[in-house]
């Protein structure tokens, strides 16, 4: 599965204990992020993860394309509704907007990502290998 990793800044630290947690399970997946927070999960936690142009709004319109592609399995977003100029709201919302066309999972809070990773886990998404 290829996942996406992003977390609002203020939620990074949340996403990368919840990476420590999740460690086994997600290294056996092909990772993606942002450059800055590929580099914090990969000192912090181990884990390989392919890192976009690190500003925020060009790594997020990045991985936006790939999900509209269908490149992107699953997407795990930790967002701070209270964070983000207008063009990085933009940004977000596109990708959420994407992930819904496409019929992406999508988890923007830690609930919904401890739940998604799990479903991942079971094999309950094993059916997005016929969309590749």
């Amino acid at each position: 599965m290829r996942i996406i990793l992003l977390a609002d800044s203020r939620k990074n630290e949340l996403l990368i204990n919840f990476c420590i947690a999740y460690k086994q399970l997600l290294k056996r997946h092909q990772l993606l992020s942002t450059l800055n927070l590929a580099r914090l999960l990969e000192e912090n936690v181990g884990l390989s993860v392919t890192g976009v142009p690190s500003d925020i709004v060009g790594g997020l319109g990045q991985l936006t394309q790939r999900v509209s592609y269908n490149e992107i399995d699953a997407v795990i977003h930790l967002r701070d509704s209270k964070q983000g100029g207008a063009e990085y709201l933009k940004y977000s919302q596109s990708l959420l907007d994407i992930c819904d066309i496409n019929s992406i999972p999508y988890a923007s809070n830690i609930a919904t990502a401890e739940v998604l990773i799990l479903a991942i886990d079971r094999g309950d998404l094993d059916w997005r290998e016929l969309v590749h």
